[in-house]
């Protein structure tokens, strides 16, 4: 087990990012559903206990369906609060999104200090006091602006409504609270759900990945200093409509969003939750940092991608599609029976993930040694 893979499966099996269901019952929300399914039936489609992107259900008495999720980006609104607003928002997007959805409507949750109270913006924002030079000290209430205007120039971007939120000044910590929950309508005729499907079908990548939103790398020691990733405006917009482009050709058998932990995580996660495997050249994916890593490639959050999976017949017609809005696609891999994902950069197997770790390894990921 090398450095990036033990970082990346650190990600996908120990890290509460990625293993909510460890902490949240949900079973328990189960249970509860099919408690109200007597009232509503048929109205859930996608629940919690799926581990997809977002929920898909339908409010009864009205066609169609409608598509939710909920996101946090609190840590990173420490040294960004801009970029983390902004990028919280279209993150949660890209999940409504990824489902086969266009997302209409955005509430939001801001919680932080009293607004008298100064804080610190920028690299040494967690440890509350500034050596870097870097900084800049503001009061609470000037960090609040800067975030509200994140959140709005994304929605603004992305033609959707903010219809609320909540707001509260009783946080002590350093960290803000900020929270978005995005609401869309379902344009596709079912839900474009994450676990891959077919052996041999084609993986294409929608978007550019750069070496931003290195937080997983830093977390293992494997980069200097961490980045958060960059908010992208107009390539946000620009990769929904490829993607929704892709999705009119009834030709996709599965999506994920690029989040945490990147290329890395959508494939391995929809692999796995498929009972299936993958492999994937790096080399193929398109980039925007000249002097990136296979590593960076992997792993790194970069902002507005998508990963599609379609069968082989179907990838020029797909591609052609999605060229009608963006030139930034590509073919990078395929899906196998392997239960196990293979990342290649020219020739050379920068890492290996199994879908079912052994508990020696896992025990391993767990000590953090």
């Amino acid at each position: 087990m090398n450095t990036i893979e033990k970082a990346l499966m650190h990600g996908l099996f120990v890290h509460l990012h990625h293993n909510i269901d460890k902490v949240i019952d949900f079973k328990s929300f189960q249970e509860l559903n099919r408690q109200v399914a007597k009232v509503w039936p048929g109205a859930l489609l996608v629940g919690p206990e799926a581990n997809d992107d977002a929920a898909v259900f339908q409010i009864p008495g009205m066609p169609g369906y409608v598509v939710g999720k909920m996101e946090s980006h609190c840590s990173p609104c420490v040294p960004r609060p801009y970029d983390a607003a902004a990028t919280g928002a279209g993150g949660a997007m890209r999940d409504v999104v990824a489902m086969g959805a266009r997302p209409i409507f955005l509430m939001d949750f801001i919680g932080t200090r009293p607004l008298e109270q100064e804080v610190i913006v920028g690299p040494c924002g967690f440890s509350g006091r500034c050596t870097c030079g870097k900084c800049k000290v503001m009061t609470s209430q000037e960090r609040v602006n800067i975030m509200v205007k994140g959140l709005g120039d994304m929605c603004r971007t992305m033609d959707v409504f903010i219809i609320g939120g909540g707001f509260s000044t009783s946080f002590s910590d350093i960290v803000p609270a900020v929270v978005v929950s995005v609401i869309g309508k379902l344009v596709t005729e079912k839900p474009l759900t994450k676990p891959a499907k077919n052996v041999g079908d084609k993986i294409i990548i929608i978007g550019v990945t750069g070496n931003d939103g290195n937080d997983t790398l830093f977390r293992a020691g494997l980069v200097e200093e961490m980045r958060p990733a960059i908010a992208l405006f107009k390539e946000e917009k620009t990769a929904m409509e490829a993607a929704l482009a892709a999705f009119a050709t009834g030709k996709i058998n599965a999506c994920s969003d690029l989040g945490a932990a990147g290329i890395g995580a959508a494939i391995c996660e929809s692999a796995r939750y498929g009972r299936r495997g993958a492999k994937v050249d790096l080399s193929q994916v398109p980039v925007s940092v000249k002097d990136i890593t296979p590593q960076e490639i992997l792993i790194c959050e970069t902002q507005a991608r998508y990963v599609v999976q379609v069968a082989p017949e179907s990838v020029e017609e797909v591609v052609k599609a999605i060229r009608t809005k963006t030139e930034h696609v590509a073919v990078i891999g395929e899906i196998t029976d392997t239960e196990q994902e293979v990342f290649e950069y020219k020739g050379e197997i920068i890492a290996t993930i199994p879908n079912q770790p052994t508990p020696e390894t896992l025990a391993i990921l767990k000590s953090g040694k």
